[in-house]
């Protein structure tokens, strides 16, 4: 990663830090509080950690407001209501810098059918192919061997990694992220069973993808059985999640890795689900809940609750028996030991 920032660079991307200190050489690079050297910016984004910073040689420290401490000579403290958020605003400046958008237009190697639309402004890249029908919004970008289905479209700014397939008649709105490998559209899992013969259900619905949601690599999103599977505004999908079809996320869930939403399931606004957890089919998630790591849930939740367990209970009932069943081999031998004195 080469990078050079000045202070002044630094304090302008952040946009709200408070600087305390001084520096007369550019940042170079991003390490560890522990790690960190001269030339070097670190941040304090968990609180945890607030003795490294006593010790650490980063040029420049990224910290809270409150933090109790002064610069060491030749290093500059910025202090910052979220120091975590600035250090995500100055990656994505250094994002912009590794990774710059192509220049608008068609690689050669592109296949295009002749009653696609794609804006002047967007990017399609090698062996990617578009459909009959579709439409590529301004200032996209297509990376290469991304598939867009017959009519499907894809909004303005949208950033289609490589290796990307979104089906037919699926929608992408604006800003939207679709990390390497992205199924969009994929037949939802339907068959009924007639004399021992599993018959396919045609999935005839689509998928919609809403403005500003960022989905993570190899993640699946599988097209309605009728009407839409649905992705809120704002929603975040980690790697490897599966949507089932006719699943309605609302607008700012974030469902992390490896996690599986079972079919027409909705979960209303801000609804968090963690890795590895399995949700059953025609639920409703209730706005704000939380459903932890590795939660096995068969029921609905109530607004903002926490569940987690396999089957889920609420985080309160899931505790106590976490500790009781600490206890049951210290129970089986007093029962054993209460039938062998009635027994005698």
């Amino acid at each position: 990663m080469n990078i050079s920032f000045l202070l002044e660079d630094i304090t302008r991307i952040l946009q709200d830090g408070v600087v305390e200190g001084s520096l007369d050489q550019p940042i170079t690079g991003i390490a560890s509080l522990a790690q960190a050297q001269p030339g070097d910016l670190a941040f304090l984004g968990n609180r945890k950690y607030t003795p490294d910073v006593k010790t650490c040689r980063a040029s420049v420290i990224l910290l809270f407001h409150d933090y109790e401490g002064a610069p060491a000579p030749g290093q500059a403290f910025v202090r910052l209501e979220n120091p975590s958020l600035g250090l995500a605003r100055l990656c994505g400046a250094i994002e912009a810098m590794l990774w710059p958008k192509p220049q608008p237009g068609v690689h050669a190697t592109a296949v295009i059918d002749e009653s696609a639309e794609v804006d002047p402004t967007a990017w399609v890249g090698p062996y990617c192919v578009v459909g009959a029908g579709a439409k590529i919004g301004p200032g996209s970008n297509l990376e290469s061997l991304v598939t867009v289905g017959r009519e499907a479209s894809v909004g303005a700014q949208c950033r289609i990694s490589a290796h990307v397939s979104i089906g037919d008649y699926c929608e992408v709105g604006d800003r939207v992220r679709l990390h390497p490998g992205v199924v969009i559209g994929s037949d939802g899992f339907g068959f009924e069973t007639n004399s021992g013969v599993h018959e396919k259900v045609p999935q005839i619905g689509n998928v919609v993808i809403e403005n500003d949601v960022e989905i993570g690599a190899n993640t699946t999103i599988d097209r309605a059985r009728f009407s839409s599977t649905r992705i809120g505004e704002g929603s975040k999908l980690d790697n490897l999640v599966q949507i089932a079809h006719n699943v309605v996320i609302g607008k700012g869930c974030l469902i992390v890795a490896q996690a599986g939403i079972s079919g027409s399931t909705t979960m209303e606004d801000f609804v968090i689900v963690a890795g590895q957890a399995g949700i059953t089919g025609h639920l409703t998630l209730a706005k704000g809940s939380v459903i932890g790591a590795q939660a096995g849930l068969h029921s609905d939740t109530q607004p903002g609750a926490y569940y987690r367990g396999s089957p889920a209970n609420t985080a309160a009932l899931q505790h106590r028996i976490d500790i009781l069943s600490k206890r049951l081999p210290e129970l089986f031998k007093r029962v054993a030991s209460l039938e062998k004195m009635t027994a005698g």
